[in-house]
């Protein structure tokens, strides 16, 4: 039978060091963090990303997302417009600065996905993790199950 208590140790073991070695060479090469480059990454993927849009992509509180871009603003990586449809939130945006530090950050980014993700699996053991990790987190998202509050 399966240790489900393994499991999740493993789950959760892997991710934090995952995203510990990303940080490590993000930083290293680009001076930003992984949570940085995710932001940046989210935000550079529409036109009308608003602070609750990332709270609720990454499962965060709006408090952290919104310190978070007032980081990124201040580096001048993103910039906030008022948003026409709701005047009480801001549409975020990438700067020029921003979309190069990206575009210069996303082959590191990824070529550590690949040596620590994609490089240990075999390409049907990628895919079946891939479609399993889809399914668990539709799954928590559906329920709406560890949304932070606040």
């Amino acid at each position: 039978m399966t240790d489900l208590a393994q499991v999740f140790a493993d789950l959760v073991r892997y991710e934090t060091r995952l995203y510990n070695v990303l940080g490590d060479r993000l930083r290293a090469e680009h001076g930003i963090t992984t949570s940085q480059y995710e932001f940046l990454r989210l935000i550079g993927s529409r036109d009308d990303y608003r602070v609750n849009d990332l709270a609720h992509e990454v499962a965060v509180a709006v408090g952290a997302i919104s310190k978070g871009v007032d980081r990124l603003e201040a580096a001048g990586w993103v910039s906030r417009r008022p948003n026409p449809a709701n005047r009480r939130s801001s549409l975020l945006a990438l700067t020029e600065a921003g979309r190069r530090l990206l575009d210069e950050a996303t082959p590191t980014f990824e070529a550590g996905l690949r040596t620590w993700l994609a490089d240990p699996l075999t390409g049907p053991g990628l895919d079946r993790l891939a479609e399993t990790l889809g399914v668990l987190r539709k799954t928590v998202q559906d329920a709406r199950a560890g949304t932070p509050t606040g």
